[in-house]
């Protein structure tokens, strides 16, 4: 004989106001822990804080968050928009507190172009036991009440008496306590983006109405580009590799000073890095569209890239051969006109597995592409890198050269050691496949003039503060997040040819830099002349010689007039 459990199998009879005030109370209690953390942090609880403040926060909480629903369940469809209201807190409140993340459009945008691999990545036992008690009990609980039935014109009445006496209970505690409640939120801006659900309610907002605001029409960058004058002696075509990093973070090479040798390939290999660096954004979603974009960090806005051409579209049109291959969760937009390939699904013995390889597929396979070039190349190889929070997944075993590892995808149960010696690991591969791009690129000599540039999305947290991963909003991001490793290789035929003096760059290592300087510097580096070029955001400009550069402007100035 079945045993039921005389909760589930009891019918509840409430009102429709009584439900919403029931599941406001639950998301008040169970779903916003990392919220009421930093609430108590910041009022100083009980012993520096205002008593009456204090005690107020949780009704004014409540109030909100029935207000809040009240607004989304109508009708017939109420049961089932509170139940999906759960499920949604419960996994956003699952993320906040495991890894420190707030929600905002941005993040959202950041989840739904993700791919398969990295969703997966994120899942665990821990997650199935978090949704199974704090979403998936509570929408059973739904299941077993019974609304009571009014008419439609009753129905109202009573929600707008609730939605009034909720607007009145917060009213009076504002008014009482204005001040207290002011400096809060102005103190910590922050915690807007950390209740659930309003801060996934605000994020769908603000990702929607962005998609809803994009036109149709593409618009042209660049339409006078060309390649600049060559001299008779020049019988090289150029080649440059750029190559796209995932989830690097510059205070972890050791290129830039950090004590573990996690670039030994690179170091051997005489590169330049470059160490005062940002990036765009803390995601994929926003920082590789825009270093791809001539509008620049300020200007950058979601969904540039679908109605904006960017940097490949102009190589592409002065007659650059152009090649994006992708072992990540694609291109943004980015490389959607140009020739493109993805990697991430091939089934190479030793590279790949599970649906997802290892970088050295990038390399697989491109001197065959190589072959075929006849004029100046740009090939981008978009890596998988170090992106976490199964930073162990990023490399093969033969590179685990730093100990403990965290092989857990839960880093909440894993020491901050462990799990910075996995993330230094992934750097060492990198370090690895950029080591034999290089040498890729020294095998072609005879044909091409060449050159690397390694520059990282964005940045990652690995426990400072309590923060993992990346994604916060840029205001409130640490360094971590944001400060990026960018790296060169340049072949001494380019730097020849480019009349560059390689000391002067190498005295520009510790300059301010960004992705805003990418565009620019690969147009110059190819040497592509065009009337959106900006000299004096191309890092290899000021290192040039006077006379390239004074071709340079009058081939710019003739094309302006």
């Amino acid at each position: 004989m079945n045993k039921k459990i005389p909760i589930l199998s009891t019918k509840i009879i409430l009102s429709s106001n009584q439900l919403i005030i029931a599941v406001s109370t639950w998301l008040l209690l169970f779903s916003n822990w990392p919220f009421w953390r930093v609430v108590w942090k910041s009022v100083g609880g009980l012993q520096d804080g205002s008593i009456l403040f204090v005690l107020s926060l949780p009704w004014f909480v409540l109030m909100w968050l029935y207000v809040l629903l009240s607004a989304m369940a109508w009708g017939r469809f109420i049961k089932p928009v509170l139940a999906i209201v759960l499920l949604v807190a419960a996994a956003a409140s699952y993320f906040m507190n495991s890894y420190g993340i707030v929600i905002d459009y941005s993040m959202l945008t950041n989840v739904i172009q993700t791919d398969i691999s990295e969703t997966t990545d994120l899942l665990n036992w821990e997650l199935l036991r978090w949704m199974l008690g704090f979403g998936v009990l509570p929408v059973l609980l739904i299941t077993r009440v019974r609304l009571i039935q009014r008419s439609r014109t009753r129905a109202l009445a009573h929600r707008l008496m609730g939605l009034a006496a909720a607007l009145t209970c917060l009213a009076i505690i504002v008014f009482t306590l204005y001040q207290s409640y002011a400096s809060l939120v102005r103190n910590h801006r922050e915690l807007r983006l950390m209740l659930v659900p309003s801060n996934v309610v605000s994020a769908i907002h603000g990702y929607m109405r962005r998609q809803l605001a994009q036109p149709t029409e593409l618009k042209i960058i660049g339409a006078d580009a060309r390649q600049g004058e060559t001299t008779a002696s020049v019988k090289k075509s150029r080649l440059t590799l750029l190559i796209v990093g995932e989830t690097a973070r510059s205070a972890n090479f050791s290129l830039n000073g950090y004590t573990r040798d996690t670039n030994p390939e690179l170091t051997r290999r005489g590169v330049l890095s470059f160490t005062n660096v940002s990036s765009c954004g803390t995601a994929t979603a926003i920082s590789l569209p825009c270093m791809f974009l001539d509008a620049g960090k300020q200007g950058y806005k979601d969904g540039m890239a679908l109605r904006r051409e960017g940097l490949l579209d102009v190589l592409q049109r002065a007659g650059v051969s152009v090649l994006w291959r992708d072992n990540n969760s694609g291109c943004k937009g980015i490389c959607d006109r140009v020739k493109n390939e993805k990697l991430n699904n091939q089934k190479t013995s030793g590279l790949c597995r599970a649906g997802e390889c290892y970088d050295e597929v990038l390399l697989q396979d491109l001197q065959a592409y190589l072959d075929q070039q006849q004029g100046d190349s740009v090939v981008v190889l978009h890596m998988k890198g170090s992106h976490g929070p199964s930073y162990y997944k990023r490399y093969p075993r033969e590179f685990e050269r730093f100990g403990p590892v965290c092989d857990n995808n839960q880093l909440e149960r894993c020491t901050r050691e462990s799990i910075v010696s996995a993330y230094d690991n992934s750097i060492v591969y990198t370090d690895y496949v950029l080591g034999q791009t290089i040498d890729l690129l020294k095998r072609n000599a005879e044909r091409f003039d060449t050159a690397m540039l390694y520059v990282s999305d964005h940045g990652e947290s690995l426990g400072e503060n309590g923060i993992y991963l990346h994604g916060l909003p840029y205001a409130m991001a640490p360094k971590e997040q944001t400060s990026i490793p960018m790296v060169l290789w340049i072949s001494k035929n380019m730097q020849s040819r480019q009349k560059l003096d390689v000391q002067c760059l190498r005295e520009q290592r510790g300059a301010s830099l960004s992705h805003d300087n990418l565009f620019h510097s690969i147009l110059g580096l190819m040497n592509i002349q065009t009337s959106v070029y900006r000299p004096e955001l191309d890092l290899f400009s000021a290192c040039q010689s006077k006379a390239l550069a004074s071709l340079k402007l009058t081939s710019m100035t003739g094309q302006q007039q």
